[in-house]
């Protein structure tokens, strides 16, 4: 019996540590690298520096959670949906990236420019998740958000990320720079970020 639970354990952790798209399951090639590596000890304030995204959450929060995430990306919706419960406590930039499809682009840009991200974000998920493809967007994109949006994908690189979600955060207890590709429960991301219980 405890073998077998032990199995399950094992294989849903598994599941949870390889849930992410990844660039080579998409159908649009990789964004070119054209810059250095990032060093893991300054992934953090390289992405706080150079990143564009929407924020949500708790917005005087010191330390913000840096989420690099392909709109056409399941796993992004689904750690979206286990984020929503943290947003009283936790500060998130959702970065969009474009690593999966020619709708990454503008939807990626349709989100940064939302009025209400989160309402917009959730009803783009919720599309995603049930299968029919995410939000309607604009193919007209303003240059300074179609630039902000090839660059994140050149950061995702450099951070030698090859999957999304990919997370890059402050430790809540000890500070210390904590990156994970793929989605998460609400218990696991309060978990990884320091939180403790939601």
């Amino acid at each position: 019996m405890n073998r077998r639970r032990l199995a399950l354990t094992l294989v849903s952790t598994l599941a949870m540590g390889l849930a992410a798209c990844s660039k080579e399951e998409s159908s649009t090639p990789a964004a070119t690298q054209t810059a250095a590596a990032i060093a893991p000890t300054q992934a953090y304030e390289t992405v706080a520096a150079e990143a564009k995204g929407f924020t949500v959450g708790a917005l005087m929060s010191a330390n913000p959670v840096y989420v690099l995430f392909d709109p056409q990306c399941p796993h992004c919706g689904h750690l979206w949906n286990a984020a929503l419960p943290l947003l009283g406590k936790v500060k998130f930039v959702w970065v969009p990236v474009a690593i999966m499809s020619p709708k990454s682009v503008p939807q990626g840009a349709a989100l940064m420019q939302a009025a209400d991200p989160v309402a917009t974000m959730s009803a783009h998920e919720q599309s995603i998740l049930s299968g029919q493809g995410g939000m309607s967007a604009s193919s007209s994109i303003p240059d300074g958000v179609l630039t902000a949006i090839k660059a994140n994908s050149q950061l995702l690189d450099r951070l030698g990320a090859d999957s999304v979600p990919f997370m890059v955060a402050r430790h809540a207890r000890n500070g210390q720079v904590v990156t994970k590709a793929g989605a998460l429960s609400t218990e696991a991301l309060s978990e990884f970020l320091g939180l403790g219980q939601p």
